[in-house]
């Protein structure tokens, strides 16, 4: 029988008090057999498939591990909790499905150490992981007595405060140079400090100046304090990163304000910057509302407004590539007009599920969706300045490039190739240099994913498919799908032998249409297409004659191939009866 009394050798705030600082709702505990006065170190996302045992040492204490795509009613659920239980974790928490967590698992957890929590279908892994991130460093001592007592997220306290500290002038700054905060000003700033002050973000040609010099990759390659000397130009600059873990949330600067830094400065803003982690953290994260109003400004910068750059989070100068990745449940997922599960101003469409699939569709999609949290969630830990927001069924990444980097998003990328081949379909834009070409991209990344989504169509079951592609990779592809994108209005008001082989496929449910498409995509060649419509040769040479015979569709016609190809794919962007004849 196992002791329920915690380990004092990890040290961090109690579960209780993290759990406190979050919003009610957002998580239950269903078991927590050593109380909830447990301490917690950390929170982590926990990867079922990873062993956290390592020679009986608990590997896992003080965490509180998020099983991202683990429902507390699965299978897997018991498996997962006990792997949690003997890496010594604090608390494991699972996704609550409609029937809520089975007997066994709660009877499991009771017997052990390990806490179990669900999270609420209505919230997501992404805002999960903040909160109780944010909780965490709100809990940690502030490290510094002329700092305690401020509010959450007083950006501009912390300044004025760090500036009597210092003795000199302030700026709080996130990863992407824009100012967050700044001190009051007691005597006249320099000129750098004006222009930063006024257009609220670091100069562009300032910016450059100092990735250049090789500044930046000082500042965020180490935890120590980063000198600028004075120049002809402007006074001295301290600056140093404020970081939580492994992720860069901003940074601190100290400029010479009309006097000399103080001779500790260094050691104040050391101190500043642990101080300052649960003021950037609750920045960051803290609020519902900031968060989507975030993902409305990355949507209408994706659009074509540029005066949302500001709000998305995004550089205005920098080059970014745009990757989509959305959700896929089969053939049957299409939209009305073959585009795919959302309209073109990025809402959700209406029907989705194909005739007598739906149950399954709605699985399908419910994984999906569970694949584009862990998607969003590398993004987002991927490099400071990438966003993302979700529409539907898609998730949006605009991806920053780095210094002489031709393709961002190619390790993004190569992290989605891991996903279920039959639940995500990732695509990729070419890179755009400024924020006028960013709905280009994103355009050429959504047709990626149409192109991944009909040559999963057009594949005999079983086949194995892709699921991840850049635009230069499906350049033909692409281009085809624009070329029908715009033939399509003009071919609904013509007539003629493909016309009516489509009409008559679509209302007695025959199949001449898949046979003729079958033998095209074969090149011609009957055994090849008998063996991908799983047929006897001798039954497609059949309902190729009685095509011709009945429509004049001839495939040996080049006219009538090309006008084949054309309405052929056109109509299978339309829900049709299948059968054969």
């Amino acid at each position: 029988m196992p002791t329920h009394e915690p380990d004092r050798r990890e040290t961090g705030p109690s579960l209780e008090r993290i759990l406190g600082l979050i919003d009610p709702g957002m998580l239950d505990v269903v078991v927590a057999p050593c109380g909830t006065g447990v301490p917690v170190t950390d929170v982590v996302l926990h990867d079922p498939g990873e062993e956290r045992e390592d020679d009986g040492a608990r590997t896992a204490a003080g965490l509180i591990l998020l099983a991202v795509g683990v429902e507390a009613a699965s299978p897997d659920a018991l498996d997962v909790l006990r792997a949690a239980d003997r890496a010594g974790a604090a608390a494991v928490v699972m996704r609550r499905g409609a029937r809520g967590p089975r007997a066994e698992l709660v009877e499991a957890a009771g017997r052990g150490r390990t806490a179990l929590l669900t999270r609420r279908p209505e919230q997501g892994w992404t805002e999960v992981l903040g909160r109780l991130r944010t909780a965490l460093v709100h809990s940690a001592p502030a490290g510094a007595a002329g700092v305690a007592g401020l509010w959450p997220g007083d950006l501009s306290g912390l300044a004025n405060t760090v500036a009597d500290l210092v003795g000199g002038a302030i700026t709080i700054e996130d990863p992407q140079s824009r100012v967050l905060a700044y001190s009051r000003m007691d005597h006249e700033p320099d000129p750098m400090r004006r222009l930063t002050i006024l257009g609220q973000e670091v100069p562009r040609w300032r910016v450059d100046e100092l990735r250049e010099s090789g500044f930046f990759r000082a500042l965020w390659s180490t935890e120590d304090v980063v000198r600028l000397p004075a120049d002809d130009r402007y006074a001295e600059r301290l600056a140093i990163a404020v970081r939580h873990g492994s992720e860069v949330l901003g940074s601190i600067w100290a400029a010479a304000d009309g006097r000399p830094l103080a001779e500790d400065a260094a050691a104040a803003l050391r101190t500043a910057a642990r101080a300052a982690v649960p003021h950037l953290s609750h920045h960051q994260t803290w609020g519902r509302a900031a968060a989507r109003a975030r993902e409305g400004a990355v949507h209408a910068l994706l659009r074509g407004d540029v005066r949302s750059a500001h709000e998305a989070g995004v550089t205005a100068d920098r080059p970014y590539a745009v990757v989509v990745a959305e959700a896929y449940d089969g053939p049957g997922a299409e939209g009305h007009d073959g585009r795919g599960p959302e309209t073109h101003d990025g809402r959700e469409a209406g029907a989705y599920d194909a005739p007598g699939t739906a149950r399954e569709g709605r699985d399908a999609v419910r994984a999906g969706q569970r694949v584009l949290d862990v998607l969003a969630l590398r993004a987002a830990a991927y490099r400071p300045g990438c966003v993302t927001a979700r529409s539907g069924r898609r998730l949006y990444v605009l991806v920053p490039a780095g210094d002489g980097e031709a393709d961002p998003s190619r390790t993004l990328l190569a992290g989605a190739r891991s996903v279920p081949r039959d639940v995500v379909l990732a695509g990729a834009g070419p890179v755009a240099a400024g924020l006028s070409g960013l709905p280009a991209s994103r355009e050429a990344a959504e047709l990626v994913v149409r192109v991944l989504r009909e040559r999963a169509a057009r594949l005999p079951a079983g086949e194995a498919r892709s699921a991840v592609a850049a635009y230069d990779e499906v350049v033909p592809e692409a281009t085809v799908l624009r070329l029908l994108d715009r033939v399509e209005p003009l071919w609904g008001s013509l007539s003629g032998p493909v016309h009516a082989m489509a009409e008559h496929d679509r209302v007695h449910g025959s199949a001449y249409g898949d046979s003729v498409t079958a033998y095209l995509d074969a090149s011609c060649d009957t055994g090849t297409a008998a063996r991908r419509l799983n047929v006897h040769p001798n039954t497609l040479r059949y309902r190729l004659r009685r095509a011709r015979e009945l429509f004049g569709v001839d495939p040996a016609d080049p006219a009538v191939r090309l006008l084949a190809e054309i309405g052929l794919r056109l109509a299978a962007r339309r829900p049709h009866g299948t059968g054969s004849t």
